[in-house]
This record gives C-alpha cells, structure tokens and sequence, in this order.
C-alpha cells in the first residue's frame, strides 16, 4: 500500500509541478518513448539473469504490494512457540518434541501459532535445527557455525531480486538517453522538410525521453530495489531469533532465559519489553 501512496506522491509532485509552472501534460505524453524504454528495460532484465534468477524476482515483486508480515506481533508469536517448545523439552527431554518436529502442520504445539506456520523458511530453519538437536550428537559450536552458513545463504539467495530490480532502475536513465538519441536523430532527419514550429515540437518530444528514464529509474523501479532488501533483511532478522534462542538454550539456559536472548536480538521498532514479552508467552502457553 505504501508503495502506491508513494508513486502516487512523485506522480503529483512532478507532473503537478509541470503544470503549476505553465507546461501542458500533452507534451509528455509520449507512449512511442515509454515503449523503448520499458522494452529495453525488459529485454535487459531478460538477458542479463537466468531463470532461476528471474523467477525469484517475479516471484518477489507481488510481495511488494502487501503489509509488513515481520510486525511485533508475528515475532511474539515465534517466542511464544519457542519458549513452548523449549519448556516441554526441559520438561519432558528432547524426544517429547519429535513428533512435533517432524510434522509442524499436524502439531498442536505449532496449530497455535498460525503466524509463524505460515511461514515455511521459519519453519524449515526451526525444525531442521530442533531434529539436529534431537537426534544428533553436535555440541553448540558446531550447531552454531551451521546455523550461520545456513542463514548467510538464505540472505543472499533473498537479496538477489533486490540487486536485480536495483540494476534495472540504474539502467533506466540510460534507456531514457537512447529513447532521446533516437528523437533528436528522428527531428535532424526532418530539417527542412518541416517549420521551426514542427522542429521546436520533436526536440521537445526527444527531450521527454531523458525525463521519463530518469523519474522511473527514482521515483519508480529504484525505490522498489530498496524495499526488497529491507524485507530480506526482516525475514533474516526472524532466523537470526530462532538461532540465538536455540544456542542459549544448547547452553544450558533456561526457556524463559533463551526467549529473553532471541528478544534481545530483534530490531528495536518491534522488540518487545521484557514483562510484555513474558507475559505474552506464558499466556499463550
């Protein structure tokens, strides 16, 4: 949504601004200069990835459009089922939670908490990590050390549309010189043929072409590259919870202490207080 408000704020100021200053939007209306630019943009976003690439980024954008899903309250949530899942291990010992493990989406303990089931990265990290624990034998170095090569690759596979779109709205001022270049050549190869009326309408048609890479690539496309990262680094923030609780409890801490880790870890617009955190897990227990 914000999004939208956001384009919809750059298209009033700018085109508004041209209208306040005496120019007339019919002169920016120029569809055959939108189309080499957005046609090269596209046929460059085509040649310069591959298709794993450019699936991650169609699949990507559509997220864009849609609220936050890492708020204060889905983080809640996750500590919630951790401090649960950690309390009926330190209750009941680590195979109590096997079953648990190894089917989250048929798992009372998980059923409880929606948020985070709906999430499958959260879920994949977090019952990997909890089976390891259960069956294997590793001690919490080595757990650790898995856990951050596993997170270093998540984050960069989460970032590369980011990088992609980022590139692409790079690129659209140059695309907008082109669309211009191939104005001006247009209007030079009219000399003569048309008035000096006509030339002063096709250089100014040519000159459009600048103007519309340059507002897409910061108004539009950039802006986007920027948000992409942001959400990568709010769904890596949600991992990087779960690991720090995991290793606080692998170290002996009790499950109250290991959420008060993961709290600790979490940016400082969502973390919760202590008391309220406390008093949230043990409710939804």
């Amino acid at each position: 949504m914000l999004v939208i408000v956001g384009w919809v704020i750059v298209t009033l100021s700018v085109f508004g601004g041209f209208v306040l200053a005496g120019g007339h939007l019919a002169a920016l209306l120029q569809p055959v200069e939108l189309l080499m630019i957005g046609g090269a943009a596209v046929g460059s976003f085509f040649v310069g990835n591959n298709s794993k690439t450019i699936k991650a980024v169609l699949k990507a954008v559509p997220n864009l459009f849609k609220g936050n899903k890492y708020t204060k309250e889905s983080y809640m949530e996750l500590m919630a089922l951790l401090y649960e899942l950690l309390g009926k291990v330190r209750k009941e010992g680590l195979m109590s939670i096997e079953g648990d493990v190894e089917n989250p989406h048929e798992s009372p303990v998980f059923a409880k908490y929606p948020k985070v089931l709906a999430d499958h990265h959260v879920i994949e990290f977090m019952t990997d990590y909890l089976r390891i624990m259960v069956s294997g034998n590793l001690n919490a170095m080595e757990i650790e050390n898995l856990m951050d090569v596993e997170i270093e690759t998540h984050h960069h596979e989460a970032m590369v549309p980011s990088h992609v779109i980022f590139e692409l709205g790079q690129a659209m001022p140059a695309f907008g010189i082109v669309a211009a270049v191939m104005g001006v050549v247009h209007t030079m190869s009219s000399v003569g043929s048309v008035s000096n009326q006509e030339l002063g309408i096709l250089i100014a048609h040519a000159l459009v072409g600048t103007f519309l890479g340059i507002l897409l690539a910061y108004g539009f496309v950039g802006p986007l590259g920027s948000l992409l990262g942001q959400k990568a680094d709010e769904g890596t923030k949600m991992l990087q919870t779960i690991k720090v609780t995991l290793l606080a409890n692998l170290n002996g801490y009790a499950p109250v202490m290991a959420v008060e880790f993961g709290r600790k870890a979490l940016y400082s617009s969502e973390r919760p207080g202590f008391e309220e955190l406390e008093k949230h897990v043990k409710q939804k227990r």
